[in-house]
């Protein structure tokens, strides 16, 4: 199945889009705007996305600019290549908790991801050799704007620069080989990250969008914000208060029910397979599954 066309994309113009890609060999990071990328690496002081996200504002300044490319020219990079820490919160949707048989955690399950395990929009995501059983989980992401440690629900928000789509594939009998989950979740090419940041006054009170997982166009997952069991403010409360959070760090705050462990016949992404993870106000991430070479 092939992948949509990129040109058939209609993004929003009224919302800022930060992205990172790669074009002629070079990685750099822009905006969208009149349908193309316009290039910040180039009109910027910063080297990267990371590096920028503590002064959005200057970032703004730049949308409606004449684009430098296509999306055409480009290719999708995971909105933060370079992360220092990706934590994601497992059994964190109310509904999966529900199909999972699970009791409710009494706080936070928290594994990490490595930044060599996530791809980002339009590229392919890896079923590896080892497993059969590679399984789809929509997810919101939550990028940290700013270093910092011990911070209060009431001041979550402030540290957030924005949101974007994720998809934490899953190698199921792997992930269960232990209670620690990290095997499963670490795969080379095995998540999906991206298309874009979108900012989180951009956005509005995220609680509110549906989150939506698609395999080959039709609907597997289907949640609000809002069934989150402990919710945006407690993920970075908790996180920081473990470890020191810096800019462009990413917390991926769970799946909603619908996962293909839990159905009956169970439902694994298979080579050939289009996933999409979409979130109101936020966009829609789409890749295709090869096999591992």
């Amino acid at each position: 199945m092939e992948l949509p066309r990129r040109s058939g994309e209609k993004e929003k113009e009224e919302r800022l889009k930060l992205l990172s890609f790669k074009v002629d060999g070079r990685e750099r990071f822009g905006l969208l705007s009149g349908g193309g990328v316009v290039d910040l690496t180039k009109r910027t002081k910063f080297e990267d996305l990371r590096a920028a996200l503590g002064e959005l504002d200057k970032l703004q300044s730049h949308a409606g600019e004449t684009p430098d490319y296509g999306l055409e020219d480009i290719r999708f990079l995971p909105v933060i290549p370079n992360p220092s820490r990706i934590l994601c919160a497992g059994l964190n949707y109310l509904s999966h908790i529900t199909e999972t048989r699970l009791p409710r955690p009494p706080r936070p399950i928290i594994f990490t991801r490595f930044a060599s395990s996530q791809v980002g929009h339009f590229d392919s995501l890896v079923r590896p050799r080892l497993s059969e059983k590679f399984d789809f989980e929509g997810e919101l992401a939550v990028i940290i704007r700013k270093p910092c440690r011990y911070v209060s629900r009431e001041d979550a928000f402030d540290v957030i620069a924005g949101y974007s789509c994720y998809n934490d594939g899953s190698i199921r009998d792997w992930q269960l080989h232990s209670s620690q989950w990290i095997p499963g979740k670490n795969f080379p090419a095995s998540g999906a990250f991206g298309p874009c940041l979108v900012t989180r006054d951009e956005v509005g009170d995220i609680t509110r969008s549906s989150l939506v997982t698609r395999l080959n166009g039709e609907e597997v997952q289907r949640a609000l914000i809002n069934d989150l069991m402990f919710d945006i403010p407690s993920l970075v409360a908790y996180c920081s208060s473990f470890t020191m959070l810096d800019a462009g760090d990413v917390i991926v705050t769970g799946t909603t029910g619908g996962v293909g462990e839990s159905r009956r016949p169970q439902l694994w992404m298979k080579p050939g397979d289009l996933i999409e993870v979409e979130i109101d106000g936020v966009g829609r991430l789409s890749n295709q599954v090869i096999a591992e070479p």
